[in-house]
């Protein structure tokens, strides 16, 4: 079941959904005929940005997804008692708001949560507690990464700007100049460090009921961090500053696509062993059993420009070393997690059999497997694979439907399982299971189903190349608590289940 975590409604006084919603959700997925909860990047964003593919850390979660309600310090200086009036306002317009008021909700949750720190540090940290103790056991354990992530949120909460925008000394790293730092901001350090570790307990805890209910985590990798993020200020080495990822001109773009993030430095990942690379899968498998790879050619061979466009190109350039690096790099991330690769868009021919022979599925989406005009039957697809009919970034199964040409729509009906459907009719209950029938049908690994498809809804979460108050933005209308007491809702997904033996 994929669902953006975001989009999760639960608690009347939050704007957004938060970590300890997994819980419910997966109680309720599970119950559904459901064994993993797929949920969209998590990681920390900064500047305003709302999509989750811009990180700002590789490592760090976004401190918008922490409970209050789930928070000790919180609760323990008045809960939303300590909240400003105009706070208590702003919280309660963004919980009833139809989707995510994401500035609204950062805004209150930064006043709440510096207020809990503060008790935490003043009552806890001083005295040696053992949440003292546990604090900082977290802190040595997650150095690697914490270090300089806490640094660098401390300082661009600071400057309110881009890293490249700093004083030259901190831009560029000076040892004098970062020693400095640390002394003036200790104290926002420390606040960064400690939402870190709040972010982590919960995390730990809704992911360990989630297991106990036989429900797996699957999380989803951005392709790169953004440019303004915590690992590109701390390992310049890593990346290529000087250009852009993007994609070559094709079909539906005659220049391209210019994604506006930092090019890897695969010859300096390979010389230092992929150190980073090897960090950050360590981390997403702390978070999840299993992951999608966002963009997964892109780790065999990058395409590149300058900011002018007179640069352009491939990295690795030759095949061969397209393979070895993209290869290099799955098994790296194989080695703490089950990796699913997102294998879609224009790839090259010898995308889909290196995938195969390191044992990743990759993606089959029903809309688009065709031969020439002809649908590919679910039934013939590998088992080493994903089945699904859409992503977060495609309209709804029921928007799909109705708007498939009658030519389209008769040829999809030659699929034997879809055969029985009326092709004059609009997308409706019968037109909903059947799609999902034919994929869970089908003898892939995996099947995912957003959660909009599986209710038969047509909400959408992202429409890509396109900037909009609605992308990113989507929220369930009613508590998940509708969902579970939605008996018949829930024996349907089940039998769905239960019939195609998953």
């Amino acid at each position: 079941m994929l669902v953006p975590l975001f989009s999760l409604r639960t608690s009347p006084h939050s704007g957004l959904g938060e970590i300890p919603d997994l819980v419910p959700f997966a109680t309720w997925a599970r119950a559904a005929g459901f064994r993993i909860v797929q949920v969209l990047p998590v990681n920390e964003i900064l500047g305003g940005e709302t999509s989750p593919y811009s990180a700002a850390s590789a490592f760090a979660l976004d401190p918008v997804y922490l409970s209050l309600d789930a928070c000790e310090d919180f609760h323990a200086v008045g809960g939303r008692a300590v909240l400003s009036d105009p706070d208590r306002a702003r919280s309660d317009d963004a919980a009833a708001a139809p989707g995510v008021r994401w500035h609204d909700v950062r805004v209150v949750k930064a006043a709440a949560l510096r207020a809990a720190f503060t008790h935490f540090r003043d009552r806890e940290l001083h005295s040696g507690s053992a949440r003292a103790r546990a604090f900082g056991d977290f802190s040595a354990a997650s150095a690697g990464w914490l270090d300089d992530y806490a640094l660098f949120a401390a300082l661009h909460d600071r400057h309110r700007a881009s890293w490249r925008d700093w004083p030259a000394a901190l831009r560029d790293r000076t040892p004098a100049a970062l020693a400095a730092a640390r002394a003036e901001l200790s104290d926002d350090i420390l606040h960064k460090t400690w939402l870190q570790w709040q972010l982590d307990q919960q995390w730990r805890a809704a992911r360990a009921a989630c297991t106990g209910l036989g429900v797996d985590l699957m999380g989803d990798l951005p392709f790169v961090v953004a440019g303004d993020s915590a690992d590109v200020w701390a390992r310049r080495d890593d990346f290529r500053v000087d250009l852009r990822v993007g994609t070559p001109p094709d079909a539906f773009s005659e220049t391209g696509q210019d994604w506006g993030l930092p090019v890897y430095n695969w010859d300096a990942m390979a010389e230092n062993h992929y150190a980073w690379m090897r960090a950050r899968a360590a981390r997403a498998g702390e978070l999840y059993g299993l992951y999608r790879v966002d963009h997964v050619i892109g780790l065999y061979r990058t395409f590149f420009r300058s900011e002018h466009t007179t640069e352009f190109g491939f990295t690795p350039a030759d095949e061969d070393d397209q393979k070895y690096n993209g290869e290099a790099v799955l098994r790296i991330l194989q080695s703490a997690g089950e990796v699913i690769a997102e294998d879609l868009g224009m790839v090259p021919d010898f995308l889909r059999p290196s995938l195969a022979r390191l044992h990743i599925p990759g993606y089959r989406v029903l809309r688009w497997e065709k031969d020439d005009e002809l649908f590919r039957d679910p039934a013939t697809w590998p088992a080493l694979s994903l089945a699904t009919n859409g992503t977060h970034d495609l309209e709804s199964s029921a928007d799909w439907w109705d708007a498939l040409p009658a030519s389209e729509r008769e040829a999809l009906l030659a699929i034997p399982g879809l055969s029985h459907l009326d092709m004059t009719a609009p997308f409706d209950g019968a037109v909903r299971d059947a799609l999902l029938r034919v994929l869970y049908a089908s003898p892939s690994k995996l099947t995912v189903v957003p959660l909009q498809d599986a209710l038969g809804t047509r909400e959408r979460i992202n429409v890509p190349g396109t900037v909009s108050a609605a992308n990113w933005t989507w929220r369930l209308r009613d508590p998940i608590a509708a969902l579970q007491a939605d008996g018949a809702t829930t024996a349907r997904l089940a039998r769905l289940a239960a019939d195609t033996g998953r």
